[in-house]
């Protein structure tokens, strides 16, 4: 079963970054669909982004974080409305999981396991 998931840590508080939008898209020969959509939970995860009867094939997806409105939530100045992460898969595995490291000014993210 295709599995896609992701945790976002707001390193300048040191927790979990809860209530952030993500969107998963995928690239086709049209350009990027939507495929899927979370909301992060108290602990900074949003578990399997694919719908029902989506699976992970390979290409090119990716993921907008819309971190704007959580850092206003904390009445922080926002540099970065959205974070896109884009990423080739080549479909030999059925499970990934893409952590992202955020903090007002900057975030980084990295192939988890």
């Amino acid at each position: 079963m295709a599995h896609l998931s992701t945790h976002i840590l707001d390193t300048s508080r040191g927790r979990p970054a809860e209530g952030v939008a993500i969107t998963l898209e995928r690239r086709g020969d049209a350009g990027w669909t939507k495929l899927g959509e979370g909301i992060t939970d108290h602990d900074g995860r949003a578990g399997n982004l694919l719908p029902a009867g989506e699976t992970l094939i390979a290409g090119d997806y990716r993921l907008t974080f819309a971190v704007a409105a959580y850092f206003e939530s904390l009445k922080v100045g926002v540099f970065y409305p959205e974070v896109i992460v884009q990423v080739r898969l080549d479909g030999s595995v059925d499970r990934h999981h893409l952590p992202l490291l955020l903090n007002p000014y900057g975030y980084s993210t990295y192939r988890g396991s």
